[in-house]
């Protein structure tokens, strides 16, 4: 049940009500950015600032050593359904299930915390918010694994960038959601989600911020195409923001 403090889900029209439809039925889900922003209360002048914490990203020194420049943090959070409560966890190393990532098989990587600035931030709350509703409709769990991963992906002309240099794979989770942030001077970047026989659920190139997509990671894998710039001369980058759900019984 939702906090008192949460308003009640329209159903059919509220976004959090689709998407959970939507992954039960399809295991996976593309929410337009329109109805993303107003569901988040997101202006675009609070959207401009949300945007600016990708600036704050450092790099990210386990991709570079497989050809691959990007930049990013980390920050882990417990959700309570009852009471509806988010607390963000003491920061630590970032690990993956054995059976997902291949690239960093039971290795700790260590990533800078998220800024007070964006774990702060009103639309970050608001997302959390948002997912929540959706990886309850998943799962009934007392506890849930929240960690929230912002990435700025690089390219140029003569590297492309990889957004998942770990080719198709599942994060180990329940809900896993990407949603774009921005994408400047880029052409490629096609998200894709298929089914564990191989057989393609949907693929979609993220183009306008504010685009949402979700899937059902006990039973999706998934992965990006490279992205390279349109105007070779000048860079490209891609800023997303990766949110994945983990039931606990913690």
């Amino acid at each position: 049940m939702r906090h008192a403090n949460h308003p009640a889900l329209h159903r059919g029209t509220d976004p959090a009500f689709t998407a959970g439809r939507a992954l039960r039925r399809d295991r996976v889900t593309l929410l337009p950015a329109a109805a993303v922003l107003r569901r988040l209360d997101a202006s675009p002048s609070a959207w401009r600032e949300f945007s600016t914490h990708w600036d704050e990203l450092v790099p990210d020194g386990y991709a570079a050593d497989h050809g691959c420049r990007r930049t990013r943090r980390y920050g882990h959070y417990l959700f309570t359904p009852a009471g509806w409560n988010f607390r963000r966890l003491p920061h630590h190393a970032f690990l993956q299930p054995e059976d997902s990532n291949v690239l960093y098989i039971g290795q700790d990587r260590h990533f800078d915390p998220l800024t007070e600035a964006f774990a702060g931030d009103p639309i970050l709350s608001r997302l959390h918010d948002m997912l929540a509703e959706v990886a309850m409709t998943l799962e009934n769990r007392d506890v849930w694994h929240v960690k929230v991963t912002p990435f700025r992906v690089f390219a140029s002309a003569d590297l492309h960038g990889q957004p998942t240099p770990e080719g198709r794979h599942r994060d180990g989770v329940t809900l896993v959601t990407s949603l774009l942030i921005a994408r400047c001077n880029v052409v490629g970047g096609a998200s894709s989600v298929f089914d564990p026989d191989g057989r393609t659920l949907l693929t979609a190139e993220l183009t306008e911020p504010g685009t949402l997509l979700l899937g059902d990671d006990r039973c999706t894998l998934h992965e990006v195409t490279p992205i390279r710039p349109v105007n070779p001369s000048a860079p490209a980058r891609r800023d997303v923001l990766v949110v994945t759900f983990a039931g606990s019984d913690a």
